[in-house]
Parts: C-alpha cells; sequence; structure tokens
C-alpha cells in the first residue's frame, strides 16, 4: 500500500515555514532557520517572521552539510523538549546545534515512532528483542524500549551514542544496550550467530564511515544489508521499519527491494513518503519508508 505519512501536532515541535531551499521550525521555544535542499518554493511567511528565528545556520563555501549557527542573544546551545503522545508514550529529547545543521532529532519521523511503539507492544514474545540500526540519537529505539522491548541501539560514532544515552536517562527509562559498531559487519556475526529479532529498525544513511572507517555506501549496500537483515527477522513474529533520506532513492526503488527479499511477510507491507506540512498547507518531502508487521 502506497501510503503518504506525516507527523500529528504536538506542542513542542511545527514546522512554520519553507521555501527558498530552507525550513523555519520551532523546537520547544526556540525557532531555527536552516537548508532544506526540496524546499523549491517561495516562503509563505513573510521575511519579518524569518528574522525572528533564534538561531540561523549558514553553509560554509563550498559545502552542502557544514557550517556555522549564527544565535542571538539568548539562545541556547542545548535544551530540552518532550514528545507526549495520548497511547501513552512520553519521551524528553536534548536537542543541539550540530555543525552539520542537525539538532540531534527528525520530528517526521513521529509516525514511526508510534507504528515502533505499537508494533513492540504487539508481539507475542514476553519481551521482544528490537534492533535499531543506525540509530542516531535513539529516538526509534526509545519508543521500542518504552513498551518493553529488549532493545540493541547500533551506531558507529560514540558521540552520538552518549547523545542517545542522554535522551534515554530524560526520559526516565533504562536498560538499553548501547553499541559503536560498523552495522554492516555486526549483523553479518548476527546471522552467523543464527539470532533473531522481533523488530528491526533501519535508518541508514546515503553515506557514512564505521568505527574504524568502514565505508557505507547505501546505494552499493542497501541491498546485501536487507537481505541480511531478513534472516535475522523472525518469520513468526516481527515488525520492519526503513527510512531512507537519499533523494536518489524512490519510493518506487525501495518497493522492489524489499517485495524481493522479504516475501512472504512483506506482502502487506505499507510503504511511500513522509513529509511535514508548514502553516501554508506545503508538504514538504522528508524520505521514503517502508514498514510491515505481522
Amino acid at each position: 500500500m502506497y501510503s503518504f505519512l506525516t507527523t500529528s501536532p504536538w506542542p513542542d515541535y511545527e514546522l512554520l515555514d519553507s521555501g527558498n531551499f530552507l525550513k523555519l521550525e520551532r523546537f520547544g521555544r526556540y525557532v531555527l532557520s536552516r537548508p532544506e535542499p526540496q524546499a523549491a518554493w517561495d516562503p509563505h511567511l513573510p521575511s519579518s517572521e524569518w528574522q525572528r528565528a533564534h538561531a540561523t545556520f549558514a553553509r560554509e563555501a563550498g559545502s552542502q552539510e557544514r557550517g556555522q549557527w549564527k544565535l542571538k542573544p539568548g539562545m541556547a546551545e542545548q535544551w530540552v523538549i518532550t514528545y507526549e503522545r495520548p497511547d501513552g508514550l512520553k519521551l524528553k529529547f536534548r536537542l543541539g546545534l550540530s555543525s552539520f545543521k542537525h539538532v540531534g532529532l527528525f520530528p517526521e519521523q513521529d509516525p514511526n515512532w508510534q507504528f515502533i511503539y505499537e508494533q513492540t507492544k504487539k508481539r507475542r514474545a514476553e519481551k521482544p528483542k528490537v534492533l535499531n540500526l543506525f540509530a542516531y540519537t535513539g529516538a526509534a529505539t526509545l519508543a521500542a524500549r518504552a513498551a518493553g522491548a529488549d532493545v540493541t541501539h547500533l551506531d558507529s560514532v560514540k558521540q552520538v551514542n552518549f547523545w542517545a544515552r542522554d535522551n534515554m536517562d530524560a526520559s526516565g527509562l533504562d536498560g538499553v544496550r548501547w553499541l559503536v559498531e560498523d552495522a554492516w559487519k555486526y549483523v553479518q556475526r548476527e546471522v552467523k550467530r543464527g539470532n533473531k529479532y522481533q523488530g528491526l529498525i533501519l535508518d541508514p544513511p546515503a553515506y557514512g564511515r564505521g568505527p574504524n572507517g568502514e565505508k557505507w555506501q547505501l546505494e552499493d549496500q542497501l541491498n546485501e544489508m536487507l537481505k541480511l537483515c531478513r534472516e535475522l527477522l523472525d518469520p513468526q513474529d516481527h515488525f520492519f521499519v526503513i527510512n531512507l533520506y537519499s533523494i536518489g532513492f524512490s519510493a518506487l526503488i525501495l518497493d522492489n527491494l524489499i517485495g524481493g527479499i522479504y516475501p512472504p511477510y512483506g506482502r502487506q507491507r505499507e510503504i511511500g513518503e513522509i513529509y511535514l506540512h508548514d502553516q501554508g498547507q506545503r508538504k514538504l518531502p522528508l524520505g521514503t519508508f517502508c514498514r510491515f508487521a505481522n
């Protein structure tokens, strides 16, 4: 089933505007302006509203990612926001201003956090095992842990894992298994060990490096990574979520990959695009996804 996912309103986040390859967002009490390569249209709000941003990210010359934040007086470099849903999921996230324009959270993933929380609770296993690969600062990890899962959180960057632990502590949770590993090597070892998981979450970047310089290239390795993950998925009791942010990977490509690798239990897959809508009701695309469960 092809579908579009977007975040439902929550008090500590909103996309105020987008356009001119920028986005204007509110995280808690702070408003940020930062680059967004897919916002190809004109902004909805006047420039005076954009000038109210507490922090604005300016790219370095010749770089698509690196840059510096320009801060107004009183703007914190770190702060905490709350994420709470009617189904009982309540988490807290420490945000910060990185030199790569990121703040430590991807709010558009809200519908997948809810899916992970709900599906973890539906597993037949008493304490479902969930593996989160390329796990970043751990929002998906914490959604699974809050639902009672035995979670393994894997990211190749030690500082990012520390950040995720801060989020766990702020959320009043514990018991996550933290790994600073190369995802490709770890999954290969898990297959050899015969381990199975009731939940698999993948959020791979277009390009990355493992802790020892191992190279990850999405277009070269995704197909084989998905095949390895198939061996880790409990065929009788499972859920699966993958997000892709690379503009070159459409939902149709992802559909072909999943359809070829995960039959029969991927037949009921939901696949499509994730977006955020701003105050002008423009839909800002922010990646593709696929998820399924039995």
